[in-house]
């Protein structure tokens, strides 16, 4: 565990030496402050706290964010040592490879678990100010925020993952990008395509769900507008999030993150210095 915190902590540094987590929190708070501005349109009509509208609008912009800057922050992790050269070096150290990733991943999953905080912070803040119900969508603000770093740590074992196969910065990023487009949304534009051809049959009853569950971004949003009160501010998910059960979406939430850290460690595995 000594050996792990080290790591965290040498990640850490360069994690704040690169801007990372200055830029992380000013994404989250900026595009918080604005949802938080504009979230209380929908308010009236719903008969929701401004906060619970606040979170469905957050749920939306944590899809597309949080996986992104949690690609942007893994991509280099290794392809980076093997361009600099400083790989063989590092493990000269008495440390194996898993304590390794693991240190990495646990400085990255700080600072996008600062990011979160500050950034939903900010939001419910500004809803409680606004509106003396808001505190009634606590609750769900709560459920967004872990689930949010859980959404973010997936997406960081992915990321590692990448940049060991890649070994190169350049084609890491290219890889990463890629699959931010393919996960996040030519995804659902496949499968809303396949719905719409299907016209409510075998495979909109039977397939659709599964498919959803087995994206992790899809899983999360299932998840968080579930118990939403304010469910219908947000499009798109919103039919099939009351229709999957919850628990399913929670499972894969949280296996996500496991199953890709131990990805991102058998990748690295194959490194060579």
């Amino acid at each position: 565990m000594t050996r792990i915190l080290a790591a965290a902590a040498a990640e850490a540094r360069i994690a704040l030496r690169n801007r990372w987590v200055a830029i992380a929190v000013a994404m989250m708070a900026l595009f918080s402050m604005v949802l938080s501005a504009t979230g209380s349109a929908p308010t009236g009509i719903l008969g929701a706290d401004r906060l619970s509208v606040t979170v469905a609008s957050l749920t939306s912009l944590a899809v597309y964010l949080v996986p992104l800057v949690a690609l942007l922050m893994a991509f280099d992790a290794v392809a980076g040592e093997v361009e600099r050269g400083t790989l063989p070096l590092v493990l000269t150290y008495p440390v194996s490879r898993a304590e390794l990733i693991l240190g990495k991943f646990l400085a990255h999953l700080g600072v996008l678990a600062l990011a979160v905080a500050v950034g939903y912070g900010i939001a419910a803040a500004a809803a409680i100010w606004t509106d003396p119900r808001a505190q009634a969508g606590l609750p769900a603000l709560w459920r967004l925020g872990w689930s949010s770093v859980l959404l973010g740590a997936t997406f960081l074992g992915i990321g590692y993952a990448l940049s060991a196969l890649a070994r190169r910065p350049g084609a890491a990023a290219g890889l990463a990008i890629g699959l931010w487009l393919v996960l996040i949304v030519l995804y659902d534009l496949g499968l809303l395509a396949a719905v719409v051809t299907d016209g409510g049959g075998r495979f909109t009853t039977q397939v659709f769900p599964w498919l959803l569950l087995a994206n992790p971004a899809d899983a999360f949003r299932l998840y968080n507008l579930a118990a939403s009160e304010a469910t219908a501010a947000a499009a798109g998910l919103g039919g099939a999030a009351s229709t999957i059960p919850t628990t399913l979406a929670l499972a894969s939430v949280a296996l996500w993150p496991l199953f890709s850290l131990v990805l991102a460690t058998l990748a690295f595995r194959r490194v060579t210095p």
